[in-house]
């Protein structure tokens, strides 16, 4: 393993689109969504444990998830666990370590990616991994990491790439495009160079540093004024103050959009952004009649092509349901159509509404 490579693992949403499950308090990337036995963020090092050394893996999170990344994640040193005083997107959170790495390491190359999705394939994600940190060693280049599409996805944003190899199997960006209409994304399917953006960079640190002084320089500038303390005591006062002058922006819109060096690696590794109840029950087991279930007391009668999420010690009966998201927790059961998940964050903020924060 090279000492030089480093990753940032990216833990501060709240994953509201998995309610009742996911929580402000513990969000999914601490849940066993799939129930494997590990959450998210646990396979995400599992993944990256493999690439890097242990040492030079980073959690940039909530200051409130702090502690339950402590938990979960007990092999990384507990000055590697950065914790957000409010969430601003991910442009400040990718400013935040790549100051921290530069000042350590002028010669660091950092991988950064989210902690909540799935990867099945991980040798293929590894391979793909190790060739952009290849490439970002030898160019100025900001690489990310593009899905090969299999089916028109209206729930990701895409990224359009050039058609003849900047290097073997590596392009340069044409356009990205927000998350399309469904007419649009079977356009873009049938083009042949459109790729899901699965929000995963690679890049020199140098490199990233000088493209946010350049695009981004209102964030880059306040957390500039505090270099001194990055990677001392005083840090954690200094991000305390710097956090509620940055902007909140996303490092696609601020830097990727608009840099003129930015390169994709068309991969299929398994990947999924897990973003719905319905990309869970994608990438479960599913019995004959297609029902997604974890819990250990669950009997299902009729019922078919549902996804079915219970405490292991109540018994579930589901008779005559469809296409159906069943989801029970200690406090809240959720029972919705399948069709209607994009509707849950809406559901959650009439929850909100009428009951206050205690179901949130």
């Amino acid at each position: 393993m090279n000492k030089h490579h480093y990753v940032a693992i990216m833990a501060g949403g709240i994953g509201s689109r998995f309610w009742p499950m996911s929580r402000t308090d513990h969000p999914k990337q601490f849940l066993d969504i799939l129930n494997t036995g590990k959450s998210l963020i646990q396979q995400s090092f599992d993944r990256y444990s493999k690439l890097v050394p242990v040492e030079n893996i980073y959690v940039v999170t909530s200051k409130e998830y702090v502690n339950t990344v402590k938990e979960q994640l007990p092999e990384i040193p507990e000055e590697n666990i950065l914790g957000e005083p409010f969430r601003k997107n991910t442009a400040p959170c990718i400013t935040y370590i790549a100051l921290k790495l530069l000042k350590k390491d002028p010669d660091a190359l950092m991988i950064a990616a989210p902690a909540d999705h799935l990867v099945s394939e991980t040798e293929k994600f590894s391979d793909t991994s190790k060739a952009a940190l290849n490439f970002v060693n030898h160019f100025n280049a900001l690489v990310t990491i593009g899905i090969k599409p299999h089916n028109p996805n209206t729930g990701y944003g895409y990224i359009q790439h050039d058609t003849l190899e900047a290097a073997p199997g590596i392009f340069m960006v044409k356009t990205f495009t927000e998350k399309p209409n469904l007419e649009l994304a079977k356009t873009f399917l049938a083009s042949g160079d459109f790729l899901w953006n699965a929000g995963i960079f690679v890049w020199k640190v140098k490199h990233i540093v000088s493209a946010l002084e350049k695009y981004l320089p209102e964030i880059y500038e306040v957390f500039a004024a505090e270099k001194d303390n990055i990677n001392t005591q005083n840090e954690q006062e200094a991000i305390e103050r710097i956090y509620p002058q940055c902007t909140s922006i996303s490092i696609d819109f601020g830097v990727m959009e608009k840099a003129d060096n930015v390169y994709v690696i068309p991969a299929s590794f398994g990947w999924s952004d897990l973003g719905t109840w319905n990309s869970a029950w994608e990438n479960m087991e599913r019995d004959y009649l297609e029902n997604a279930v974890a819990g250990k007391n669950v009997m299902i009668i009729d019922s078919a092509k549902c996804m079915v999420h219970v405490p292991d010690n109540k018994l579930v009966l589901l008779q005559g349901l469809e296409d159906h998201i069943v989801v029970d927790t200690n406090d809240v059961l959720l029972i919705c159509k399948k069709d209607k998940e994009q509707e849950i964050k809406e559901y959650v903020a009439e929850v909100k509404r009428r009951k206050g924060d205690k179901y949130l």
